[in-house]
């Protein structure tokens, strides 16, 4: 069984608090190779020569508008010729640790997102208080439908470097937001003043996984590099549920001999999953609009 840095079982630590963070997902043998791998994928998005990266003055897809990239999108592309990625994401100890959480099996995992965030070059970047599925002018019954849906799925960020850019407020995935809070969502999104806000200081190597209705933002520094591998898997159990989350990212790309071919053995099962949740969904091309 899996423990996070204070001993406690993951499953437990991210029901309870919302976060948790844990050592070495990452093998020793492999840290070297993302790293550099990494560079590379950076230097081609700032040069504007991967069209798929996120940047500076919008949250959430579409990146339409300017040059300056604080995230790169699907690291797993083929077309980026850079395997370490795949192989990471379907490494033993990092699906041992998603199956924990989900409290699923290896088999029953459903291949989603992978993609980096990085420092921008020119400014600092502030992203507003939210939880990924629920607009922040959503009502207070809403809300508190909505909290009670099942993810079928986990998300995590994984420090190549010193980071410190994730504040969250813990134990505020499952309850909706205090008056307050909703004031801040709507109101002063980028406050510096969330109640009962924690920074989440991860060391090189380490990993927090997220719940993603946890109250949460994030500070982008201009100054301190940053390579975070940012991701997200889910389960089976939730049939075409995550379909929209997932796929507002334009994932056709997968839809490719070239990608299937790029993958490791140990995600054939779950490439063959998201595709079935793609069809349940009635999204033939693993694309659908922004939910923001």
């Amino acid at each position: 069984m899996i423990t996070d840095i204070h001993g406690v079982p993951i499953q437990e630590a991210l029901q309870t608090e919302g976060y948790v963070i844990i050592d070495n997902l990452i093998p020793k043998e492999t840290f070297n190779d993302l790293v550099e791998a990494c560079d590379r994928v950076v230097d081609r998005a700032r040069r504007g020569d991967w069209k798929y990266r996120r940047l500076v003055g919008t949250q959430f897809p579409p990146w339409t508008e300017g040059t300056d990239v604080w995230g790169v999108q699907h690291l797993m592309h083929p077309e980026l010729k850079e395997p370490v990625f795949a192989e990471w994401y379907g490494s033993p100890r990092l699906q041992e640790a998603v199956c924990q959480l989900l409290g699923t099996k290896p088999e029953e995992l459903q291949l989603e997102l992978f993609n980096l965030l990085i420092n921008p070059q020119d400014s600092d970047f502030d992203l507003t208080w939210h939880r990924d599925s629920v607009p922040a002018e959503t009502d207070e019954e809403k809300e508190r439908e909505i909290l009670t849906i099942p993810h079928y799925g986990t998300q995590w960020n994984t420090a190549l470097y010193q980071d410190g850019c994730l504040f969250v407020v813990p134990r505020s995935h499952r309850r909706i937001r205090t008056p307050e809070e909703r004031h801040i969502t709507i109101h002063d999104p980028k406050s510096h003043d969330m109640p009962g806000m924690l920074k989440v200081d991860l060391k090189p190597g380490q990993s927090v996984f997220y719940d993603s209705n946890i109250l949460h933002r994030a500070a982008y520094e201009k100054s301190s590099k940053r390579a975070t591998l940012h991701a997200c898997m889910g389960t089976i159990e939730g049939g075409d549920h995550r379909a929209a989350n997932i796929f507002q990212h334009g994932l056709d790309w997968m839809n490719s001999d070239a990608f299937k071919q790029s993958l490791p053995p140990s995600l054939d099962k779950p490439y063959a999953n998201v595709l079935a949740m793609a069809e349940s969904a009635g999204l033939s091309k693993l694309e659908t609009a922004p939910i923001h």
